[in-house]
């Protein structure tokens, strides 16, 4: 890892580049998946799969003889994990419902605001290199807490034309309807417009590369509403002298072996720890069974000293981190003061890889700085916000002026005269 001493903050910019391909690359390629498939349908679909992913697939859809086989495959110790973890996933989710939202504004006008649950959702779920049926959980479970009726999962089938056993297992532990072996780009475009055998929904939800990140950014063109822009992974540390160097670099390597385009970074006050956590990181490193796709994304990331706390926050909210794991004399400083994260994790005994699996809280989150707009995926993101009102006579009655003044100001007599009918059939 790169260390860097004080950058200058001119230099931010390019030093918290992400390690993605350029836009304009990616896109076309996007670009001409999706035509393809809004064109051809499920063939267009099996051409990419046999591309991608070097397998030809009869049947996409998951049938009831392969979710049984693969409930078989599943070990029960594994199978009693994803249970605590849903249970834990279930907890936290739940706690966001909120009531219905009442007041009257004046005399004789109610307003409130309900939720509905979005009726069709699709799930994408990475299966390349890392089959993350933990994503499953992260998503499945607070879809079904809303009420959505349809959830449609999509995930790359394996060189045998199957998806992981573990992701099958939890999709149906969890209610999916319908399980596809579809991956990538082609995956989105087939949940964008639908096809022959893929259903079309109104939301996309789920992580991926940069070309499926890409690809959920293109299905809003064409009227699909997406949770956010998830992927490629990303962490960033806060840590001084208080920290567990090995802690440290654990939880940096955790999230390079996530994908070559993976980028971790250290932000630290002290040298001395900086110059500890690099050991750590080669001595933990030559161990890891994914070290080949680690080393490429620790090629990526960087290790920076700044001078003090304030420097280091406000370099922080400029990158802004998917991850954000603070081990420092001054938690609450970063704790009260951080504005752009997507989840935060707090001293030496929260590794990033408790939120990624049983904490509770959701590990679908924004990366490349979206965490500037975007929130990660919550019980909301599954719902949409509808408003009511109900206007007796004595409320057009109280607010039936102002409607007019403002409408015959904006120049749209039609409006006015709504209201304008109203008060004259009452004053009659």
């Amino acid at each position: 890892m790169k260390v860097l001493q004080n950058p200058p903050k001119n230099t931010w910019n390019s030093i918290l580049e992400r390690p993605t391909q350029s836009l304009e690359e990616v896109e076309n390629t996007v670009d001409q998946i999706f035509s393809d498939v809004q064109q051809n349908g499920d063939f267009a679909i099996s051409k990419y799969t046999s591309i991608f992913d070097n397998v030809v697939i009869e049947n996409k859809l998951v049938s009831n003889d392969e979710i049984n086989e693969a409930s078989n495959q599943v070990s029960p110790a594994l199978k009693e994990a994803i249970a605590a973890a849903k249970a834990n996933i279930e907890k936290f989710h739940t706690a966001q419902k909120t009531e219905k939202v009442y007041v009257e504004t004046v005399n004789g006008v109610e307003c409130w605001q309900e939720k509905r649950a979005i009726q069709k959702v699709g799930l994408y779920i990475p299966g390349g290199t890392a089959p993350l049926f933990s994503t499953v959980l992260m998503l499945a479970v607070p879809a079904q807490i809303a009420g959505c009726k349809e959830l449609i999962l999509c995930s790359p089938p394996n060189k045998e034309g199957k998806i992981h056993p573990a992701i099958i297992y939890t999709a149906q532990l969890c209610g999916v309807t319908k399980i596809y072996k579809v991956g990538g780009i082609q995956a989105i475009a087939g949940l964008t417009f639908g096809t022959e055998t893929i259903p079309q929904v109104y939301k996309i939800f789920g992580p991926g590369n940069q070309f499926v990140t890409v690809a959920k950014q293109l299905a809003t063109k064409y009227g699909v509403a997406i949770d956010m822009p998830a992927g490629p992974s990303e962490l960033l540390v806060v840590a001084d002298d208080s920290a567990d160097a090995s802690f440290v670099a654990s939880d940096l390597l955790s999230q390079a072996e996530h994908g070559v385009d993976s980028q971790v970074i250290l932000v630290s006050t002290s040298n001395t720890f900086i110059d500890l956590v690099s050991k750590e990181i080669e001595k933990q490193l030559s161990v890891l069974p994914r070290k080949a796709i680690a080393e490429k994304a620790i090629s990526n990331s960087k290790l920076i000293y700044v001078a003090n706390d304030e420097v280091a926050l406000e370099l922080i909210n400029e990158y802004g981190p998917e991850h954000f794991i603070i081990c420092t004399n001054n938690n609450d400083y970063y704790i009260d003061n951080i504005i752009n994260v997507g989840s935060v994790f707090i001293g030496n005994y929260t590794p990033e890889s408790a939120g990624d699996y049983a904490s509770g809280t959701n590990h679908t989150l924004p990366t490349n700085g979206f965490s500037k707009a975007y929130s990660g995926v919550n019980l909301d993101s599954f719902t949409k916000s509808i408003t009511f009102q109900k206007i007796s006579k004595k409320g057009i009655q109280n607010i039936g002026k102002s409607i007019e003044l403002m409408a015959e100001a904006e120049g749209l007599q039609a409006h006015k005269n709504a209201v304008s009918l109203r008060l004259k059939s009452l004053e009659s």
